[in-house]
C-alpha cells in the first residue's frame, strides 16, 4: 500500500505520518472490505495556486473504488505521498458512509448542519412575520 522508510514513517516535505496511523487506515479499510486491488490509482496534475511547480509534477491523487464505484480526488498537499495517504483516508470515509448511511460521523455532523439551519430560518421567517405587524 503506501511504503514506509526504516524508520517506520513516511517522509513528506518535512511532516511525517506515523506508522501507527498507516497502520489503523489499513485496519480501517480491512474492516470495511477494501482491499488494494479494489482501488484504481492516477496521479494528475494539481489546479490551483503554485506556479511552476503544480504545472509540472502531478501530485494530485485520483482514486476509484471499483466495487462501490465511488470516485475520490484529493490534492490537500504538496505531497503526493502524503495526499496518498489522505485520499485513502477519505475513500474509506466515503465506502463507510455509503455501506452504512447516515450512522458515518461525516453524515451525522452534516445532519447536525441541516438541523441547525432550519432552526435559523424558522427564527428569521417568525422575526419577520412579527416585524411586519
Amino acid at each position: 500500500m503506501i511504503c514506509l522508510d526504516h524508520e517506520g514513517a513516511i517522509e513528506m516535505s518535512n511532516q511525517f505520518i506515523s506508522a501507527n496511523k498507516i497502520k489503523m487506515l489499513e485496519e480501517r479499510m480491512k474492516a470495511l472490505g477494501m482491499e488494494e486491488r479494489d482501488i484504481e490509482e492516477k496521479f494528475i496534475h494539481s489546479q490551483g495556486k503554485g506556479g511552476q511547480k503544480v504545472n509540472k509534477s502531478s501530485s494530485c491523487v485520483y482514486l476509484k473504488h471499483i466495487p462501490t464505484g465511488i470516485e475520490v480526488k484529493c490534492q490537500e498537499e504538496r505531497s503526493q505521498a502524503m495526499n496518498r495517504f489522505f485520499a485513502r483516508r477519505i475513500l474509506a470515509d466515503r465506502v463507510e458512509e455509503a455501506l452504512h448511511g447516515l450512522k458515518c460521523s461525516s453524515a451525522k455532523k452534516i445532519q447536525k448542519i441541516r438541523k441547525q439551519k432550519r432552526k435559523r430560518a424558522r427564527r428569521a421567517q417568525e422575526k419577520l412575520v412579527i416585524d411586519d405587524k
